[in-house]
């Protein structure tokens, strides 16, 4: 069995897999949202009631099931605001003791342009027009290599188009909506933390 994560302050996406043969069968996706209250003195403390919550509702729900890795996707680090970077860090490392802890796993950790060009290399593609919808010269074209979203437009929400991909991987998944019929926020923490495993089970060439 393999868990992955996509760990945020407010909500941490699940995945668990089962390893068969080369491939993986998804058997849960799900999510997170620790909310603690009353709301504590401190930020740090608030991140360990975090921890704790999702070690109850998530972790020890998942001991002695054979899970042999734990994949967590990296933090994003741009931000402008270095108090949220390092808030980010420390609760992806208290995230990671806690797996470690009671499931007697290492993490293992891959970025998210690699989560997404190894779990869906038809992504990769050679971007042919600048920002301005102008075409590159051909010349231009034939020295470039493919990136991230190259097919796309600048401006494409990319946490769309990835959910867009494991919802056809997974048909059988219901997905979550808020009132007005858009999907909810915890979906894209769900496809990340999915997004993680398939992609890092494939760049080890562990799964087709």
């Amino acid at each position: 069995m393999i868990l992955g994560l996509d760990v945020s302050t407010k909500t941490i996406g699940i995945a668990l897999f089962e390893d068969n043969d080369g491939k993986g069968d998804l058997k849960v996706l799900t999510h997170v949202t620790p909310k603690v209250k009353p709301q504590p003195e401190t930020k740090l403390q608030e991140l360990f009631e975090k921890a704790t919550i999702f070690e109850d509702e998530c972790l020890k729900k998942y001991v002695g099931i054979g899970i042999t890795k734990v994949i967590i996707e990296e933090p994003l680090l741009r931000s402008n605001n270095v108090n949220t970077v390092a808030t980010l860090l420390r609760f992806n490392g208290i995230i990671s003791r806690a797996a470690y802890d009671i499931l007697g796993v290492i993490p293992e950790y891959i970025s998210s342009y690699d989560s997404r060009a190894f779990a869906y290399p038809e992504l990769m593609e050679i971007r042919t027009h600048s920002k301005k919808g102008e075409k590159y010269p051909d010349a231009k074209i034939a020295k470039a290599s493919p990136v991230l979203f190259g097919g796309y437009d600048f401006e494409v929400d990319k946490k769309m188009v990835v959910w867009e991909k494991v919802a056809d991987l997974e048909p059988q998944i219901t997905w979550l909506y808020d009132k007005k019929g858009k999907l909810r926020k915890e979906n894209f923490d769900m496809t990340d933390a999915y997004t993680c495993v398939r992609a890092a089970m494939k760049r080890d060439g562990l799964w087709l």
